[in-house]
Order: structure tokens, then C-alpha cells, then sequence
């Protein structure tokens, strides 16, 4: 089974700032949302033969708060989004073409110089082929468009449905490990 897990909030999600791959640590909130992720799985008795996370700090102390007594590996195909010329830039009255884009983002464009959704999709795709047949519970720590990518690869039939989606910091989705792939994503709760 593999666990995908956003990571906890930063001073940056709470100012409402486009953070992207800015090394950003968590906040005192992001700790204790972290803390609460551990003890959902703990009442789950889930624990973890493998932990992956992106290597920015925000993810991999997420990954060690949730996983402590498991190595974790970083991996760069589970950074956030690039936003190249627009991070940092603040989400409470954003540029119109940074607005126009979360406004819908499976009809409009990243905005030049924004890595493409597609692109995002196509590199958590690629780690997760890459997964593919690893045994064992595995958590991924990662952020939330990368985390809507790699929702969007486990859904080929989503139509977009998970650009969309609200995920906040540190909700958990699980996907099974088939034969041929994986099972559609679930929240975990």
C-alpha cells in the first residue's frame, strides 16, 4: 500500500504566499498536523517498511514526524511545482494569469514560465512506476500540486477531477498496489 501524504503548514501557507520550491520549514502548526498524521496511522496500526519524501525540509520533516523509526529517502521527482517568476508571490491577490490558472487549471494553461501540469503528472508518474512493485506500507511526503499529480497519474479517468481538489496540509490519500499498477486513491481519514 503506499500512503501520499502533503506536508505540514509553513509560515508561507498561512500568509497565503506561493511557496513552490522555496525551502520553506514547518510552523508550530505544521509540527502538530504532522504529529496528528502519526497518530491516525498508529490508531490504524499502519507502520511504514519505506518513506520517501521531496527533499525540501517543509516535506522531509513531515516524513520523519509521521515515520520516525524508518530511513527516509528524498527523491526530486516529488518537488513541488515549479512556478519559476511567480514564487514567493502572494495568493491573496495574485496576477491575473496566476488566478486564471487556479481558477481552473485543467482548461487554462500554466501561466510562462510555471512548470505544465503535465509535466508534474509526468514525473510523479515516473516515480511511481518506478515504486511499482516494491513491497511492504510505503509513505511519500510530498506537496500539494505534486500530490495532485501523482492523484491525477493513480486516476487516469479523473478528467482532471484532483487539479480541483483542496488538499490541505497533511491529508493522507492510499492507493493499493495491483498487478498491473495501482487502485484508485483514497482518502484516508
Amino acid at each position: 500500500m503506499i500512503y501520499l501524504i502533503r506536508h505540514g503548514q509553513t509560515a508561507k501557507n498561512k500568509a497565503m504566499v506561493l511557496q513552490g520550491r522555496q525551502d520553506e520549514p514547518l510552523n508550530d502548526d505544521g509540527v502538530r498536523q504532522a504529529e496528528r498524521a502519526r497518530e491516525l496511522f498508529r490508531a490504524k496500526g499502519i507502520t511504514f517498511d519505506r518513506v520517501y519524501s521531496s527533499p525540501l525540509q517543509r516535506a522531509l520533516r513531515t516524513a520523519r514526524i509521521v515515520a520516525p523509526e524508518a530511513e527516509v529517502l528524498t527523491d526530486d521527482r516529488l518537488l513541488e511545482m515549479d512556478y519559476g517568476p511567480y514564487e514567493g508571490t502572494s495568493l491573496v491577490d495574485p496576477a491575473p494569469e496566476v488566478l486564471r490558472f487556479f481558477q481552473d487549471f485543467v482548461h487554462n494553461p500554466a501561466p510562462e514560465g510555471m512548470e505544465p501540469l503535465s509535466a508534474v503528472t509526468a514525473r510523479l508518474g515516473d516515480f511511481l512506476r518506478a515504486l511499482h512493485g516494491t513491497p511492504g506500507n510505503i509513505l511519500i511526503a510530498t506537496h500539494a500540486i505534486a500530490m495532485k499529480g501523482a492523484l491525477e497519474y493513480l486516476t487516469p479517468d479523473s478528467k482532471g477531477e484532483f487539479w480541483a481538489k483542496h488538499i490541505r496540509n497533511c491529508d493522507v490519500y492510499a492507493a493499493e498496489m495491483t498487478e498491473n499498477g495501482y487502485t484508485v486513491p483514497v482518502e484516508v481519514k
